[in-house]
């Protein structure tokens, strides 16, 4: 898997996050995305290398302002019970 993390500005509350992660839905094939406006960025978690371009404009379709993007591999952490999925 891989994680991609959006810089993103001009997010200020929790209706900001969902219209970014629904422009990434839509613009993107993503495992899961989520928003955090305090922290200012957007966590991709894909199977695939995203398409940076694309992420960009739809995000700044949005009305929002992508600030960077930087990806890398991602590993699912592993719980206290995780032996029992063996």
């Amino acid at each position: 898997m891989i994680k991609t993390t959006v810089q993103v500005d001009g997010m200020m509350c929790g209706m900001c996050e969902s219209h970014v992660n629904d422009a990434v839905r839509k613009a993107c094939r993503v495992d899961k995305v989520t928003s955090s406006h305090g922290k200012g960025e957007t966590v991709i978690l894909s199977q695939q290398p995203l398409e940076e371009a694309a992420l960009k404009a739809a995000i700044n379709a949005t009305g929002y302002e992508v600030k960077g993007i930087t990806s890398e591999p991602y590993e699912k952490k592993k719980g206290i019970f995780s032996f029992l999925h063996k």
